[in-house]
C-alpha cells in the first residue's frame, strides 16, 4: 500500500529489508512502493496510546495534480531511492493534515472537502523532500515503475517458485538491472522480497486464521518444514510456534 502516515502521539519503528526507521510526533512516513515491512509501536502506554493519521496515495489523484503544477527540478531524480522515507512534517503539511482529521467532526462535509485536502497534502509532499519518491509512483516508463510491476507480480505469485530471469523478462529488464534497481528501492533482492511475503502471510495465517505451523508454511509455498522454521526464526527471532504463543500471550495481557 502506497501511503502517508503522520504520527500525532508517541512513536513507531518500521523495518524494510535491512533498513530501519524510527518516527515520532511531528514525523511522517511515506511509502511509495508495496513493500513487506515489520512495524512496531515503540512508545505507548494504555493511558497514552500511539496515535497517527494515515492516508492512502491515489495514483490517479497524483497524476492529476502533476498535470496542473510545475514539478521541482530536484524531484526529477527518482532512481536509486528506497521506497520508504521518514521526514519531519512542515507547518503547511501539518495544517492540511489537521484539517483532514477535523472533518471527522463534520462527516457530512467529507465527500466534498476530503478530496481537496488530500490533494493539498499530496502537493506539500511533492514539493518537499519526498517529491522524488512520489514520482516513483507516477512515472510510467522509469525503472522504478518497472520495479513496481515486478513487486505486483511477486505479490500475486509469492507461493510459486521464483525464476528471476522470467521475472526480469516480464517487466522488460535485464537480470542485472532488475537486481540493481530492486535492491535500491526495496532494500532487498527479489528472492528476499518473496521470502518476506511468504513469512508475513504465514504469520497472519497462524495468528488470525488459527492455522497450525505446518499448514501455514505449506500454504505460502514452503515444502520443507525445517526450512520454514529456520527462515521464520531469522525474521521474527523465534520459531513459528513460540512466536505465535508469545504474541497471543502479550495480547491477552493487555
Amino acid at each position: 500500500m502506497k501511503n502517508y502516515f503522520l504520527v500525532q502521539q508517541n512513536a513507531k519503528s518500521i523495518t524494510v529489508g535491512t533498513e530501519s526507521f524510527h518516527y515520532g510526533v511531528g514525523n511522517f512516513l511515506l511509502v511509495s512502493l508495496d513493500l513487506p515491512v515489520v512495524s512496531r509501536v515503540v512508545q505507548a502506554t494504555t493511558e497514552v496510546p500511539h496515535l497517527g493519521l494515515g492516508m492512502a496515495i491515489d495514483s490517479a489523484a497524483l497524476a492529476d495534480l502533476m498535470s496542473r503544477i510545475s514539478v521541482p527540478r530536484q524531484a526529477l531524480a527518482t532512481e536509486g531511492m528506497l521506497g520508504v522515507a521518514v521526514n519531519t512534517a512542515s507547518e503547511a503539511l501539518l495544517d492540511a493534515t489537521l484539517r483532514l482529521l477535523r472533518l471527522l467532526e463534520q462527516p457530512d462535509t467529507i465527500p466534498a472537502l476530503a478530496p481537496l485536502i488530500e490533494q493539498e497534502i499530496l502537493y506539500h509532499l511533492l514539493m518537499g523532500p519526498c517529491g522524488p519518491r512520489l514520482l516513483q509512483i507516477a512515472q510510467a516508463d522509469s525503472p522504478s515503475n518497472k520495479i513496481t510491476k515486478a513487486i505486483a507480480w511477486l505479490r500475486g505469485h509469492y507461493t510459486e517458485q521464483l525464476r528471476v530471469d522470467e521475472l526480469a523478462a516480464h517487466v522488460g529488464m535485464s537480470v542485472s538491472s532488475l537486481h540493481h534497481h530492486f535492491k535500491a528501492v526495496a532494500a532487498m533482492t527479489p528472492m528476499q522480497y518473496q521470502k518476506q511475503l511468504r513469512l508475513h502471510e504465514a504469520r497472519r495465517l497462524m495468528l488470525v486464521e488459527q492455522r497450525d505451523v505446518g499448514h501455514a508454511g505449506y500454504s505460502v509455498g514452503y515444502q520443507s518444514p525445517s526450512q520454514f522454521s529456520r527462515e521464520y526464526s531469522r525474521l521474527y527471532g523465534l520459531p513459528p510456534l513460540k512466536d505465535v504463543e508469545q504474541v497471543r500471550a502479550s495480547r491477552s495481557a493487555t
